[in-house]
């Protein structure tokens, strides 16, 4: 463990003179990080030996939403206090680094389970990489105009990297037809709690291959030189581009096979390195595909080992390739399952393509000695209607697929992968997600974490959740109930004076605080909430529902740029805050507020803070989730529908600390085909009173037309779907009583902190430590190894 007075000193060496009161925090941040990766550099260099000699896993990912690294890595190094200390005497607080911007290097939940799963395989000690794109700007930031969402590049580098290495001599060449770039690693550790472990995520950077010297005497040769260097750093330069256009298309085909590409390369180049031959990779490897974004990897490790230096047939490369991936699936929806041009394919990766036509040769035969019906088999197709099928890809050469929750994979064997399940049912796994109660409870809640350890006796919960279950036994403590319940009132209190701060908002810490934090879609209906919303205001206003206890509803989220019904329903969200504010009556028991540039930094304040977690998906459509997991962890109740892992966390604490609402998958499955919302929409008045603020002026717009667009939406339904397709009308109702009987509830403090006390005990089943141990055994075929 780093002491204080190596910390001081390492900080000052690294400031290079400046004073580190006059330094900014940026400084402070770098000084800081560099004097820490130098401490850690022989454990992290013994840890990757161990690795390349060992059986490993890699993490192949688009999105790694890693967060703010600093504060996490003080907390798993067990040097927060040292570093306090360090930074007091040296005139300035840790606390400065506030304003260090997070690495936002993903979207939602798939890119934050990423970062969790390799945190918690850094502390379990299991040889896992991680891989994926190095963006020099993540994902947007946000702020509101008018109650409209506006984006800003998120240039996240401006101030430098502090925890990344850049490894030169790994650079690799990654061949498009007509354009070759450079991939450049840069590695960033990934430390293991209460172990001298730490793993790497290996992110790639596209630059030129060539460093030209710029000739501003030769116009011709200035533009090619600018131009190709502009080309290859397009490819690693935004999260997720607009792919509305062939162009746009064209970009994200290129980010997948650039680190997919160059992350196999450095795997192969290792693998000899170790063992002289890849005649073992498959003894020695596996890969996880995390969603369909890496599968282009498939035929391109075939591609590779048939190389003239590797020399195999394709039988055996595909043999291989069928032994070393595996593919998780993130979406029940069949729509959002990935599918690529063929066109597009052959134009830009014409190898792939050729690899990809024998891959699915090779399927129609593998159907037929199967006797599999030649119409499923066709349905089945990896190549069909001028469309490369990725997932499809992914379950045919894969020795796995798994869901992320119980309900989401049997959605997936019953429906959207079922002629899949059918032929190969022994490939199918669930590992229902997990997060790392590191991050999301030990960092973001030292209040709560302090008295759970008090309670526990040890900090060995920050290692193994289940410890938690042990503290059922103070559900009926009184004095220990009031503790948990000023601590709740601390983290409120603390989120109040940030939001004001931040947002310029005044908001009641002795409210409740009932919170909706994810991505904005619509299927995640935060639409709904805000119906639920309008249907308390009116009924307040009304004398229909007599009185509430006072409740702050909290929304974060982004809508992604070009998604248009997504910033249409932000925008609603925000004339519902409107609306309510100037009521003199209801402003006084309703605030609406949604807070702007929502991320993990922000996420953590959040959820300790919360006292209601909102998880309101359709029944059917969230694959997990993870945010419940972490609002949970921090003793918060879910109101929710049988979705997702909200099926799995009332299984855990009982229905009766929760709030479960909504039609069920199954009920919706008899429900929907003759589902008419018009009809419920003009027989039920107070539903239609709240609808019908979409067009009657109760709410405006701003003349753009986007919520008559939401309107019709709901009623009427669009080319591409039914009316109410996500259901909202009809689970309206239910949604609003289930938010009145726990607001109800909640005037029993007790009684409610007692709930809120059994999800944190019960927790222990969602620490990603407990899904990435079952990858590890049931998947991967992965040990553990000793760093000396």
């Amino acid at each position: 463990m780093m002491k204080k007075e190596a910390l001081k000193t390492g900080i000052l060496n690294a400031l290079h003179g400046v004073d580190p009161k006059t330094a900014t925090p940026q400084q402070l941040h770098q000084a800081l990080g560099e004097t820490v990766m130098e401490a850690i550099a022989p454990d992290w260099k013994k840890s990757m030996d161990a690795h390349e000699h060992s059986r490993r896993a890699c993490y192949f990912s688009m999105e790694f939403l890693v967060g703010r690294a600093v504060y996490n890595n003080l907390l798993v190094l067990d040097v927060m206090q040292e570093a306090e200390e360090a930074f007091a005497e040296l005139g300035v607080s840790l606390s400065d680094l506030e304003v260090i911007e997070d690495a936002a290097l993903g979207n939602g939940g798939l890119g934050r389970l990423a970062a969790c799963f390799l945190d918690s395989a850094a502390t379990l000690d299991l040889p896992l990489d991680g891989y994926g794109i190095r963006y020099k700007y993540g994902l947007f930031k946000q702020y509101f105009e008018d109650g409209c969402q506006k984006e800003v590049p998120d240039d996240w580098m401006r101030y430098g990297d502090a925890w990344s290495v850049r490894r030169e001599e790994d650079a690799v060449l990654v061949e498009f037809a007509g354009q070759t770039v450079r991939a450049v690693p840069y590695d960033m550790p990934v430390i293991g709690c209460k172990t001298k472990h730490i793993g790497n995520l290996r992110l790639w950077q596209a630059e030129p291959v060539h460093t030209f010297d710029f000739d501003l005497f030769n116009q011709q040769k200035y533009l090619e030189a600018a131009a190709e260097t502009v080309y290859a750093e397009d490819i690693s330069r935004v999260l997720y581009p607009s792919d509305d256009t062939w162009e746009g298309k064209k970009l994200r085909l290129k980010q997948q096979y650039f680190f997919c590409a160059a992350s196999l390369q450095d795997i192969l180049k290792k693998h000899k390195a170790a063992y002289g031959t890849l005649d073992n990779l498959a003894d020695k490897l596996a890969i996880q595909l995390n969603d369909t974004h890496p599968v282009i990897s498939v035929p391109e490790l075939v591609r590779q080992l048939m190389l003239p230096e590797n020399g195999y047939t394709f039988e055996r490369a595909f043999g291989m390739a069928r032994q070393i991936f595996h593919y998780t699936n993130h979406t029940v929806m069949p729509e959002a399952l990935e599918k690529w041009d063929c066109n597009l394919v052959q134009q830009l990766l014409p190898a792939v393509y050729d690899i990809i036509l024998r891959i699915e040769e090779q399927f129609m035969t593998e159907m037929y000695q199967k006797g599999v019906d030649k119409a499923q088999a066709n349905r089945m197709k990896l190549v069909q209607d001028g469309m490369v099928h990725m997932a499809r890809i992914a379950v045919y050469a894969s020795a796995h697929t798994n869901g992320v929750a119980a309900i989401h994979t049997e959605i997936l064997k019953d429906s959207v992968l079922k002629d899949w399940y059918q032929v190969y049912p022994e490939r199918f796994q669930n590992k229902t997600n997990g997060i790392t109660q590191r991050r999301w409870l030990a960092l973001c809640n030292p209040e709560l974490s302090g008295l759970l350890t008090e309670l526990l006796g040890s900090d060995d919960w920050k290692i193994h959740l289940d410890d938690l279950k042990q503290l059922e036994r103070y559900a009926d403590d009184t004095a220990v109930l009031e503790r948990f319940l000023a601590i709740k009132q601390t983290k409120k209190e603390q989120l109040a004076a940030y939001i004001a701060e931040k947002e310029g908002v005044q908001i009641d810490p002795q409210s409740i605080f009932d919170i909706q934090i994810k991505r904005l879609h619509e299927y995640k209906r935060q639409l709904l909430n805000a119906f639920s919303i309008l249907y308390l205001y009116f009924g307040l206003k009304d004398g229909s529902i007599a009185d509430i206890t006072p409740v702050t509803f909290l929304f974060g989220a982004k809508s992604a740029p070009g998604y248009r019904r997504a910033k249409a329903i932000i925008k609603f969200i925000h004339e519902v805050a409107k609306l309510v504010e100037a009521d003199p009556l209801v402003s006084q028991k309703i605030k609406v507020v949604f807070v702007s540039n929502y991320n993990v930094s922000y996420a953590e304040k959040l959820v300790a803070a919360a006292d209601v977690s909102e998880q309101i998906s359709t029944a059917g459509t969230e694959a997990s989730g993870t945010g419940n997991m972490k609002l949970m962890l921090n003793g918060a109740v879910t109101l929710g529908t049988y979705d997702g892992a909200n099926i799995e966390i009332v299984e855990e604490a009982g229905e009766e600390n929760n709030y479960i609402f909504g039609a069920k998958v199954e009920e919706l499955e008899q429900i929907m085909p003759t589902y008419d919302s018009r009809k419920l929409f003009s027989e039920n008045e107070k539903i239609r009173r709240v609808v019908e603020t979409l067009i009657d002026g109760t709410c405006c717009d701003g003349g753009s037309g986007d919520f008559r667009e939401l309107y019709y939406s709901l009623l009427d339904g669009a080319s591409w779907h039914a009316p109410d397709n996500y259901y909202l009308l009809g689970d309206l109702e239910s949604y609003v009583a289930a938010k009145l009987r726990c607001n109800g509830d909640y005037t029993d403090r007790m009684a409610f902190a007692k709930k809120q006390w059994l999800n944190i005990c019960n927790a222990g089943k969602f620490s990603s430590d407990r899904t990435i141990a079952d990858y590890a055994e049931n998947i991967w075929n992965i040990q553990a190894v000793t760093v000396d």
